[in-house]
C-alpha cells in the first residue's frame, strides 16, 4: 500500500520521468555483467597460473643416480660400456656420450672406477616425480632399491639453463634460445627505437597538417592492429627472398619485429610528445630559440619517459610474439647458442611452441617451466615500464 501511494505521489510529480525505473535496472543488471566478467577473468587467470605453476615447479628438480662407473680405453670408443649393464637403461644416453669429454678433461680418471651422480633417464626422472611413466618392472624394481639404500637424488636443474634444445628430454634447456631472444630483440630496438622516436617527432614537431601526414598517421594506426603472421610474411618476402638475408637469423627476426614493433612505438612517442604543454614551446619561441633546439632540448627530454615506457611494453611484445619468427623460420632445432645476429636460431616462444609438441612427458613439464620464466620477463619489463612511468613522470 505504501509503495502504491509513492508510486502515484511520483507521476503526480510534474519532474517525473517515468522511463526512471527502468533506466535503474538496467544500469543494475550493466553493473552485474561487468562483475561478472571480472571475477570470471580473475577465476580463469588464477585457474591459468595455478595449472601452470603447478605443472613447471617439478621441472626445475632433475633426478641423479649413484652409479658405479669404470673409465678405461672403451669409455672413450663405447662411453655405455662404463656403466653396469643393469644402470644403461635408467642412465641418461646424453650424460653417458659426456664421459669420453669428462676423461679428456682429467686424465687421472683413466684406468679407476669411481661412484659418480649420473642424470637419470627422463623417464626414471618421471617416476621418481611421481608422474606418468613408460618403465620395464625390473627398472622400476631397481630405482625402487638404489632409492631405498639413498643413491638417487633430485637436484636442481641446472641443465634446463645452461643447455640448449635436444631430442633427449633430460638434456633440454632453454639456453640457446634465451641467447637468440636477446640477439633478436637487441636488433628489434637497435633499428625500432630510434626510427620509430624520430617519426614520431616528425609528424607531431614539425611535419604540416595535410594529406600526405595524414595518410601516413592512418597507415600507421593501422599497422598497429593488423594480425602480427603479416609482419612475418612481410619479413620472408623482403628480408629473405628479396634481399637475400639468413635464414632463421637474429638479424631477420630482429628486423620482422621491428616493422611490428615500429607503428606501437610511434603511437606511443606521439602520445608523450603531445602531453607536453605548448607554453613550454612558446616560452623556448620567445627566448629566441630555434624549433629544433625546443625540441632537442625541452620537448623531448620532457616526453622521454613516456616514450621509453611505451618502447618497453612494444618490446614486452614482441618478446611473446612467434607466429611471425615461425614464418622465417625461428622455429628450428637450435642445440647450440648462437655467437653472432647471422646464425641460426631460434627465441623462448618458439622453443616452448616446439616443446609442447613433443610426445615425452618431461617436455610437458619443460614447457610449463618455461612458461613460467617467460612471464617472469614480461611481468619484470611491464613492471620496469610502470616504475620509470612513475619515477619521472611531469604532471601538468
Amino acid at each position: 500500500m505504501i509503495f502504491k501511494n509513492r508510486k502515484k505521489e511520483q507521476k503526480k510529480n510534474p519532474f517525473y520521468d517515468p522511463t526512471l525505473n527502468a533506466r535503474h535496472r538496467s544500469s543494475k543488471r550493466f553493473k552485474t555483467f561487468t562483475l561478472t566478467s571480472l571475477i570470471f577473468s580473475i577465476a580463469f587467470l588464477t585457474f591459468f597460473l595455478i595449472d601452470i605453476v603447478g605443472k613447471g615447479t617439478p621441472a626445475f628438480k632433475q633426478a641423479y643416480l649413484h652409479v658405479e662407473v669404470t673409465y678405461n680405453e672403451k669409455s672413450i670408443t663405447n662411453p655405455r660400456a662404463s656403466i653396469d649393464r643393469k644402470y644403461r637403461r635408467v642412465v641418461s644416453r646424453a650424460w653417458t656420450r659426456g664421459i669420453p669429454r669428462h676423461i679428456e678433461e682429467n686424465p687421472q680418471l683413466m684406468g679407476t672406477t669411481q661412484m659418480v651422480w649420473a642424470l637419470a633417464d627422463d623417464q626414471v626422472d618421471q617416476y621418481l616425480k611421481g608422474h606418468y611413466y613408460k618403465l620395464k618392472r625390473k627398472d622400476r624394481a631397481l630405482i625402487d632399491d638404489m632409492k631405498a639404500f639413498g643413491n638417487t637424488d633430485m637436484k636442481f636443474n641446472k641443465i634446463f639453463f645452461t643447455n640448449g634444445d635436444s631430442k633427449i628430454p633430460e638434456f633440454a634447456g632453454l639456453s640457446s634460445a634465451v641467447v637468440g631472444s636477446i640477439l633478436t630483440l637487441g636488433i628489434t630496438m637497435l633499428f625500432a627505437f630510434p626510427i620509430g622516436v624520430m617519426t614520431a617527432i616528425y609528424l607531431e614537431e614539425f611535419a604540416d597538417d595535410n594529406k600526405f601526414t595524414q595518410i601516413i598517421e592512418v597507415n600507421i594506426n593501422n599497422l598497429a592492429a593488423i594480425p602480427s603472421i603479416l609482419f612475418g610474411l612481410l619479413g620472408l618476402a623482403i628480408f629473405i627472398n628479396l634481399f637475400g638475408m639468413p635464414r632463421s637469423s637474429p638479424l631477420v627476426g630482429g628486423l620482422t619485429l621491428a616493422l611490428m614493433t615500429l607503428p606501437i612505438i610511434i603511437v606511443s612517442s606521439r602520445a608523450a610528445l603531445r602531453a607536453v604543454p605548448d607554453s613550454i614551446r612558446q616560452a623556448g619561441y620567445g627566448l629566441g630559440l630555434t624549433k629544433i633546439e625546443v625540441t632537442r632540448d625541452h620537448v623531448l627530454p620532457l616526453a622521454f619517459p613516456g616514450i621509453l615506457t611505451g618502447s618497453i611494453i612494444g618490446l614486452a611484445q614482441a618478446m611473446g610474439e612467434t607466429a611471425p619468427l615461425i614464418i622465417i623460420g625461428m622455429i628450428a632445432f637450435i642445440p647450440d647458442a648462437p655467437s653472432m645476429v647471422t646464425d641460426a636460431a631460434t627465441v623462448m616462444p618458439a622453443q616452448l611452441f616446439t616443446w609442447a609438441g613433443m610426445p615425452e612427458r618431461m617436455y610437458i613439464e619443460k614447457t610449463a617451466a618455461g612458461i613460467m620464466v617467460l612471464l617472469t620477463v614480461l611481468i619484470s619489463l611491464n613492471t620496469l615500464a610502470i616504475y620509470l612511468r612513475k619515477k619521472y613522470e611531469v604532471k601538468w
